[in-house]
Formats: structure tokens, sequence, C-alpha cells
């Protein structure tokens, strides 16, 4: 067929979805299906015809969405079927975190699970009457099949409607009663959840009458991490083992403030088992989503920017407490990956890196021995293959995925080799990039770039922090309003909590790197906002959308911590930490308010709460605090990397009553501990 003739097909075949910049959503715009994306227009059609809506979720780097897409969306009698019973809607779940959350609630109440592809069957009132995830085409092993289902939900639509109704009725006034809703981050259809206990999934717990806020919380989590975790292989629980850097980064809080050893070593083993695992990607840098084993070695292999920079906030806080050189250097490896292969010519990050090439998930990241050998020579090829493990049995199958597993000294003797082994691998397949940029993902990269400017005092990660800030703020943002994502120059709808808390978690971290007090008061700004449009009055905590957000079937609260801390949880350690920086009773208040929330969502399993439990154990065991009053700001090059990451720093431009020049030079005032010491002039690096 020429090129002529294909392409007149594929513009007639396009359907409503030619028009959107989201990724996910144009990898369907030529699929026999007739979607819509989520608009009015679909739901009025539904109404006009009489017609349940068919409502698709899911993301660009989704394996199994891209399986189903293959099997079903592309295949000519499912779209016909599709087209004459059904309006088709399809949503990306990067850009509607609300429509994901309610409709992955609704999946959960149904099946008991959760994934992407989320499948669900509406009224065209919205309201849910079936839900799942991944269907195949045709039904196998005990699982129905996609036109099976379609024909049956068509029947019964005309046959017994009243029930469906009524069972959308039920369904809708029970997760409207429900305080949280909430999804276990970034999972394949067909994976359970096997890390928590059964009644601990799913948004089921129900909130505690009182709770006060003490380390009891603290301590039962902490508990439950040692007795979850693998002592063998690092991490916790069984496999699928999923990174969970803010469990981390709460055991090394919990080391710093009370001393205890194991919540260390806990730490550092699943750090380094998962750099020495294939879940670390040791030719090209950078981390995938989960490993599919206990031991890291095989991982999920699309990459997610959020994944990226929370590893980041961990492993760069793992060198300052135990200086072991090798944090640091995963810490540059991964954000030099993320500079390369994941930033905008204008400093936006991008989403993620499918774990599909050419329709085969890690094609792009295996090797064959005869592959390094034949670039590197017979010698140096073999050496290589031996310290990566690449060997002729294979790991993944039938072919290797670099790792160090099997090595117990690391070396730097092949690292000279990396760049040409890199080189071939991206000259023989190709990965498809997301490269929308949201701000809830950026907001976490920033303060991920910032720390590791701190830590390695290399000002390369800083202008990158400050760059993609730009970024926000020149695409993303009108005055004190954040939109969710921007691409090919159109911005997405406006922000959600996430949005909202993870840029403030940003801001405070560019605060702290630069001593820029314009990047405190922007955050007070976005903080307001919050506090305005999104707070529950009655109930405390934050809601998932706002005042000016589209109004959906109900209200989620998301306060679970899955692959991303939740929103409400970066709210907590955001208010205490404008708390100390600003020192209004208005922010301690909010800090409380927020505390004691989340502390009563918190109380039937503290461990899935981890971020909130460091806002926690800032609130009852302050962090250091400095005052600096600055006399001249080239008096200070360099000045943060010298603070510890855990130490705030408000920086005074003008002396006050209370912070006056000592010496008519910079002034730094530090109290630790709950106690004050005389000010300085000079400060000894931490």
């Amino acid at each position: 067929m020429c090129y002529y003739t294909r392409s007149i097909i594929e513009k007639r075949m396009q359907n409503h979805l030619k028009d959107q910049t989201s990724p996910y959503l144009l990898q369907h715009v030529n699929n026999p299906v007739d979607w819509y994306p989520w608009c009015e227009e679909a739901f009025e059609k539904a109404k006009r015809e009489d017609k349940p809506i068919f409502l698709s979720i899911g993301y660009s780097t989704c394996h199994w969405c891209h399986v189903m897409a293959h099997e079903s969306f592309e295949d000519e009698n499912v779209g016909k079927i599709l087209n004459q019973y059904f309006v088709s809607i399809k949503v990306d779940k990067e850009e509607r975190p609300d429509l994901d959350s309610i409709y992955m609630a609704v999946c959960q109440a149904f099946t008991g699970s959760g994934g992407w592809p989320t499948t669900i069957f509406l009224t065209p009132e919205q309201k849910p009457f079936f839900a799942g995830t991944y269907f195949p085409k045709v039904g196998k092993f005990g699982q129905p099949g996609l036109l099976d289902l379609l024909i049956t939900v068509h029947e019964k639509w005309h046959s017994d409607r009243e029930s469906l109704l009524a069972s959308a009725d039920v369904l809708v006034s029970h997760l409207r009663g429900e305080k949280e809703t909430e999804a276990d981050g970034h999972q394949m259809a067909s994976e359970p959840d096997n890390r928590f206990p059964a009644d601990e999934r799913n948004g089921c717990r129900k909130s505690a009458e009182t709770t006060h806020l003490n380390e009891q919380l603290l301590e039962q989590a902490l508990d439950y991490f040692k007795k979850s975790f693998d002592k063998e292989h690092g991490g916790f629980g069984r496999a699928p083992k999923f990174p969970m850097p803010h469990n981390l980064l709460f055991l090394m809080q919990y080391y710093e403030k009370r001393g205890d050893r194991e919540a260390l070593e806990m730490a550092e083993k699943t750090l380094q088992q998962m750099f020495k695992g294939g879940i670390f990607d040791h030719i090209g840098g950078g981390f995938s989503r989960y490993s599919t084993d206990a031991r890291f070695l095989v991982p999920h292999f699309e990459k997610m920017l959020y994944d990226n920079a929370l590893l980041l906030l961990a492993y760069t806080k793992a060198f300052e407490i135990t200086e072991n050189s090798l944090y640091s250097e995963v810490s540059e490896k991964t954000a030099h990956y993320i500079l390369r292969e994941m930033t905008s010519a204008e400093g936006g990050f991008y989403s993620a890196q499918d774990a599909d090439s050419e329709g085969v998930e890690g094609k792009y990241y295996v090797f064959k021995p005869t592959d390094t050998i034949e670039i590197l020579g017979g010698e140096i090829g073999q050496e290589f293959n031996m310290y990566y493990g690449i060997t002729d049995e294979g790991n993944f199958e039938g072919k290797s995925i670099p790792n160090l597993l099997h090595q117990h000294a690391l070396k730097q003797d092949f690292e000279r080799f990396i760049p040409i082994v890199y080189d071939y691998r991206r000259r023989r397949f190709e990965l498809h990039v997301d490269d929308k940029v949201l701000t809830s993902w950026n907001g976490l990269m920033i303060a991920a770039m910032c720390q590791v400017y701190r830590v390695t005092k290399d000002k390369t990660y800083l202008r990158a922090a400050v760059n993609a800030q730009g970024f926000i703020l020149a695409h993303l943002c009108e005055k004190d309003v954040l939109y969710v994502s921007h691409r090919e120059g159109r911005r997405g709808g406006k922000g959600f909590l996430d949005d909202y808390a993870f840029e403030i978690f940003a801001l405070l971290a560019l605060y702290q790197a630069t001593w820029e007090n314009t990047y405190l008061e922007k955050a007070i700004q976005f903080c307001d906002k919050v506090v305005a449009d999104f707070q529950d009055e009655k109930q405390g905590g934050f809601f998932l959308y706002g005042k000016d957000n589209e109004q959906l079937i109900f209200r989620p609260k998301e306060t679970y911590d899955g692959a991303v801390f939740s929103g409400n949880s970066a709210m907590a350690y955001n208010l205490v930490q404008l708390y100390y920086l600003t020192e209004q009773d208005k922010y301690g208040k909010l800090a409380e308010k927020q505390l004691q929330f989340m502390a009563k969502e918190a109380h039937r399993y503290p461990a899935g709460y981890a971020m909130f439990l460091v806002a926690l154990s800032d609130y009852l065991d302050p962090p250091k605090k400095m005052t600096v009053v600055v006399k001249d700001k080239e008096e200070l090059p360099d000045m943060p990397c010298r603070i510890g990451l855990s130490t705030i720093v408000r920086v005074l431009e003008n002396p006050t009553s209370q912070y006056l020049l000592k010496n008519d030079k910079t002034t730094f005032y530090v109290c630790k501990g709950r106690a004050c010491q005389p000010p300085v002039n000079e400060l000894e690096e931490e």
C-alpha cells in the first residue's frame, strides 16, 4: 500500500482523540474504536442514544495497557461492538488523577484489587455498575473475554437495567461515605498486592475516634518494618517488590533521631540490593518501576520520573548519614540519566519511558554475551560479561539483564566501557518516551535535584532544579493557580492536590538550596491556596480535587502512601516545615490539625503512611534549626551545601530586634534539641 493511500485511511479512521496532547490518548487515535476523551459530548451522546459508557483508564508506558490495546482495541470486531453498543472513553490517569482515584476505588470494590488498564462500565450519569482491569479479547484461564463481556453488558443493559442501576447507586453511596479511596501505587493489572494485611488494603480502614500525637505510631511502623524485612535480599515482604523510598526515608530519620541501628541497616541493605540488582539500569542509569522477584533482579522495565525522584531523595540521604560514596555515585548516575533522557530543552522533566521496544517488554535493556564481545572485543567483552552477569543461559527469557548481585566487591574497572555499551544499546532499539511534563512529578524531581546538589556541590543539579521550576512558572502556573500538565505548547486542566503539595515541597527544597526568599514566598502563596480550595473543614485533611475542578460523583481524599506518598502526607510535611520557617501560629495550628487527621487515618496501619510519619517525627522532635541574618550574600558561596539536609534554615535579609548582626557580619543562630546556642559569624561544616 502506498503512503498516500495509507495516510488517507488513517485520517479517516482517526477518532475523537486526534486533537489531544496526551501520548497515551494519541496511542489510540487510529483504533477502530470511536474513542472520546472524558468530555460532556461523550456523556450527551450516551444519553441521547441510550448507551452505557465503556471507560478505559491507563497510561502511555503501561505494559498491560499495550497488551489490551493490541489484542482488543486494534481489533475490528471489538471496535464494531464498542461503537454499536457503547460510547467509549479513554482517560490518561496521569492527567486525570481524580478520575483514576474514583474509578480505581470502584475497581477495587468490585474485584478486591486494582491496576491498569482499568476497565469500567458506567451509566451516562457517570455511575459505575461493573469494573475490572485487563481483559483478554477471548476468555482464558477462567478469565472472561472482552468480547463476551461486552455482549453480556449490552444485553443486560436492555433486559435488566434496574438491577444495574440499583447496584450503581449502592456502590456510589458506599464510596461517598468512605473517608479515603486510594489505589496502591503503580501496579500491573494482574498483580496482587501482597505487601500489606488484607484488611489494610483498598482504602477500607476506619478512623480512630481520637489519636494523640506521640511516638507510638512511629514505633508501631518501625516494628512492622522489622518484622517484614527481607534480611537476605533487602526490601519488605514478598515479591513483587516496589522501591517505596519514603519508607526508607522514615527508617533513616528514625536512626538519626533515635539511634536505632537496625533501622539504618534495613534501609542500607535495601538501597544496596536495589542498586546491585537489575531494577537499576547499570548501562544507562536510573531505576525501573519495580522488581518482579524478591532479589530485585528482574524489573518491570518502565522508568517513571517519580520513582527516580524519590529514590534520589533516599540515596542522597543515605550518603549524608553514612558518607558511603556508593550512594552519591548512584545518585549522580540517576540524575545524569534524568538530565540526558528525561529533560526537555526548556527544562521540564518528562514523565516516563516505556518498558517495551518493538512490542517486547525489556528488549531494549537485555544482552547476549556476543553483543558486548562484538563491541568491546573478545577479552574485555568477556570480562565485562562476567562482571555484569551476562551469560549464555541468561536471566530473563534467554537473555541477560546486567546486574551485580553476584559481586561482593564492586569495582570501577569497567566504568570507562559503559558509554560504548550505552551508545550501542541506544542505536539498536528505541524506547517510547512519555514527554508530557506533569507539575506534581516535576515538583518531586526538583526537590531531588536540590538534594543531589547539596550533597555533591555540583551546580549542574541546582541549575536543573531552577530551570524546571522556571518551566512550571512559565507554562503551568497563573498567579496562584497550577495546571496539571504541559505538552506541545498546550497545558492540561487545573491542578489537583498533588500538584500543589509537591510544588510546595519543591519550593521549600529550592529555598533550602538557594536561600532565596522568593521560593519561600511562593510556597506560602500555594499553601494558602490549598487551604482555601482543598481543605475539608469538617472532617480534616484535603480533598484530591478543589473547588475549581470538575465536580464528580464523589470527592476522594487520598491519605495512604503508595508508590508516591499522598498529597495529604506531603501537606503534613509542608505545614510542619512552614511553621518552623515562618514561626507563624497560623501554620502551627494548620500543621497540628493535619497531623491529627492523618494520625486517625494511620492508626490501624502506620507503616502505610511513612511520609506522614516523617512529618510527625519532626513535629514531635524538632530538627536542628538555623536562622541566618545575611550581611552580604556574596559571602555565602555554596553555604547550603555545608548544612545538613535535615536542618531547617531560615534566611533573613535584614536584621530584626530578635536576630541582630554580630560584628556587622553575617550571623548564624543555631537551635538544636530545644536549646539555642550563642550567635556566631563562622559556621562549621556539618
